[in-house]
């Protein structure tokens, strides 16, 4: 019935993958355990190679990505449903896997998600901007994401048909973190694929401090980049950075603000990495990033053109 799919990188599953057995051993669905480990260290390998052993455990021998390796789950799982949970999910209700059993047999949906949550206490001011992001903007219930259903998509705790899948898989052209997500669920649009949310979060369990997240939030950017200029136009109302970008573009303010931007660059950056997090400033410090990055983008076309 459902293959639990869970690509580990530097982190240890073995709570994860314990409260999950538990689950699964109290009813008579089929269900499997599969763990991909992306090139992690031998700390962490050798942890799994003992708490996972009575499941299926991969080893890859170098690190391929979010995108890829979890096209790779369909080589291994064998039932119609995949689950895909990041490494450092928490499961937080005794009735998780029941919730997922009940949704497909209740009702004919391809790709279900269930959303995320984060801790109610806040951390240090080390971590502050991860976690305000996380509950502000991702900590939504299952109506609000309704509302806009395939934009919402998250590829932290989502189910998804096989067959699905093995039609519309992770573009695995996006070699660094992020985005992966919003460019499959533009994808599943596209082919008339609707994701429905349901009322069933994971606890986000670790929280990048502010100096890690602005890097991968930078990387996301780049992809961002890849995806909005090989891809429909479309996607370009989809995502708000792109729309603010476009609309910044048709007023020819671009220019401007990247000047503007290199002046207030650096103290914004230094602002968010001390913890003094605002998220409209988080928002402008994404936008010109990704003007300085665009500019970039084109100047290395242009010069490849030549």
């Amino acid at each position: 019935m459902i293959s639990i799919c869970i690509p580990i990188y530097n982190f240890n599953v073995s709570l994860l993958v314990e409260e999950l057995s538990r689950q699964a051993q109290q009813y008579k669905e089929e269900i499997e355990i599969i763990l991909i480990d992306d090139c992690s260290s031998e700390e962490f390998k050798s942890i799994h190679r003992i708490s996972c052993k009575n499941h299926q455990y991969i080893e890859l021998n170098q690190n391929i990505g979010r995108a890829r390796i979890r096209n790779l789950f369909l080589d291994y799982a064998l039932y119609n449903y995949l689950l895909f949970l990041d490494c450092d999910s928490i499961i937080t209700t005794n009735d998780f896997l029941l919730k997922y059993i009940n949704t497909i047999k209740s009702s004919k949906m391809e790709v279900i998600c269930g959303g995320a949550i984060y801790p109610k206490d806040s951390p240090s001011r080390s971590k502050m901007l991860r976690w305000k992001y996380g509950v502000i903007k991702e900590s939504q219930d299952a109506k609000t994401r309704n509302i806009k259903p395939n934009r919402s998509f998250m590829t932290n705790n989502f189910l998804i048909e096989k067959q699905i899948l093995s039609t519309i898989r992770f573009n695995e052209g996006l070699k660094e973190y992020g985005h992966e997500d919003t460019l499959f669920g533009f994808e599943l649009d596209k082919k008339g694929v609707i994701i429905n949310h349901i009322e069933n979060p994971i606890l986000h369990g670790e929280i990048d401090n502010n100096k890690v997240f602005l890097l991968k939030t930078e990387k996301a950017i780049l992809n961002l980049i890849i995806i909005s200029n090989t891809e429909s136009k479309t996607i370009t109302s989809e995502v708000k950075l792109l729309s603010y970008y476009s609309k910044l573009s048709e007023k020819h303010l671009i220019g401007l603000l990247g000047f503007i931007f290199q002046f207030i660059k650096l103290p914004i950056r230094w602002s968010l990495e001390m913890g003094f997090v605002n998220l409209t400033f988080f928002d402008l410090y994404k936008l010109g990033v990704l003007i300085q990055e665009q500019r970039k983008y084109n100047q290395r076309v242009y010069e490849n053109s030549v």
